[in-house]
């Protein structure tokens, strides 16, 4: 569905962020590109979303191609029009607006109402925490709530890819817990295709059936998810266990180790 062939990005014609990755997300799929903050994962989506321009961000070199089409050049509207939609980093709610507010300017591409109405209450399903809060202001909301919320304002984009961007920040173990479940169940009961940023590998791994681990704008490692839950390097560096299972801080390890290891 998503193929991304040697991505090359640049801020303002000076700062490269993404240098010259490649990966591909199959439909119907869980994708997850993990790394730590400043590896570049938003950048990644923001080129993909055609978050551009405002952003003074472009691609360089490669190309981003969705089910078939070249979508470089691809302002954001043209993105979601073909079916691909972001979750951004911080949930980006709508604060003055109430809930379902928010969830109608998520589907202004639904020109049939008794179809938004349908599918919004299909939201509600998902997250009933929001159907008691219809009418509140999305800014009084936890920050579990906006996260539903967030997700909830995508699906009704009619999206075919749904990009979620640290889903997990910022939330409790249960919460997180929560969320992820619903994303299972929006890929097994929607067939939407997902690609999952994240720093939380554990979770990501969990419900991913692919993941990437993308270090200074370049992918290290690949692989299933149960092998890479099963490696010993994501297991030290980013679940914070050794062979013996007992937590190790991740200031205790060297960042030149893991590029050896991870490199070689």
């Amino acid at each position: 569905m998503l193929k991304v062939t040697n991505l090359e990005t640049v801020y303002s014609d000076i700062i490269q962020a993404v240098r010259g990755i490649s990966f591909e997300v199959p439909t119907g799929t869980i994708v997850t590109l993990l790394g730590a903050n400043g590896a570049g994962k938003t950048t990644v989506i923001n080129a993909i979303s055609g978050f551009r321009e405002s952003l003074d961000l472009k691609i360089e070199d490669g190309t981003i191609e969705f089910e078939g089409s070249i979508i470089n050049n691809e302002k954001p509207h043209g993105v979601v029009a073909r079916g691909v939609v972001q979750v951004p980093e911080g949930r980006k709610v709508f604060a003055g607006l109430a809930v379902d507010e928010n969830l109608l300017v998520g589907s202004y591409r639904i020109r049939d109402r008794s179809k938004y109405s349908r599918m919004r209450e299909m939201v509600y399903e998902y997250f009933p925490a929001l159907a008691s809060r219809r009418q509140q202001q999305a800014g009084y909301l936890s920050g579990g709530e906006q996260q539903m919320l967030a997700i909830g304002r995508a699906l009704l984009a009619e999206p075919r890819l749904i990009m979620m961007d640290e889903p997990s920040l910022g939330l409790g173990p249960i919460v997180v817990g929560e969320i992820f479940d619903i994303i299972r169940r929006i890929n097994a009961e929607q067939g939407v295709s997902l690609l999952l940023v994240e720093q939380n590998a554990n979770i990501a791994l969990s419900v991913a059936s692919y993941g990437y681990i993308l270090e200074n704008g370049r992918i290290v490692m690949e692989g299933p998810s149960e092998r890479l839950l099963g490696d010993k390097d994501i297991r030290e560096f980013y679940l914070g266990l050794t062979d013996v299972g007992k937590k190790k801080s991740f200031r205790e390890v060297k960042h030149y180790k893991r590029r050896k290891r991870w490199l070689s």
